[in-house]
């Protein structure tokens, strides 16, 4: 059983070996946190080395993006309880209120999306849900963009 989990370690290590899919991974982790940052250059200047193939390309986007904007969301659960506070005036928190989960599939959008998953968190929203759909619309964001990238559109 270690051996296997040994081999499987050594075979993740090797397909993340590039620097390249490294920076890739960390600017869309950094750019879906409250941080300022862009993840697309980062995806446009991967596409562009021609390295690697473009689901893996999109796939270390998504997942750095995705456990960024989860961080948020852990982040917002541990803030004190929703009850305790109020809910109304933030663009985040009608958002959630309107469309609930989802929201979330907008998470990739820029100013509103890291509020959103802060929010979910801070409103204690099951987190299976809010991690498929803060997946999905990430992927498919990377997805448009790549499409972008090679003119499809």
């Amino acid at each position: 059983m270690l051996d296997a989990f040994n081999q499987g370690f050594a075979q993740f290590a090797l397909w993340f070996s590039d620097s390249a899919l490294w920076v890739l991974f960390f600017t869309g982790f950094l750019s879906a946190t409250l941080l300022p940052g862009g993840s697309e250059a980062g995806l446009i200047a991967t596409l562009s080395l021609q390295q690697f193939p473009v689901v893996q390309v999109i796939f270390i986007a998504t997942l750095g993006n995705t456990l960024g904007g989860l961080s948020n969301y852990w982040l917002g659960y541990l803030l004190p309880n929703r009850t305790q506070q109020e809910k109304q005036g933030h663009t985040a928190m009608r958002w959630l209120s309107n469309y609930g989960y989802v929201a979330l599939f907008f998470s990739w959008l820029p100013v509103i999306g890291d509020p959103l998953c802060l929010a979910a968190g801070w409103l204690r929203m099951k987190f299976l849900p809010c991690l498929v759909l803060i997946a999905l619309g990430k992927a498919v964001r990377y997805s448009v963009l790549a499409a972008l990238y090679f003119g499809l559109f």
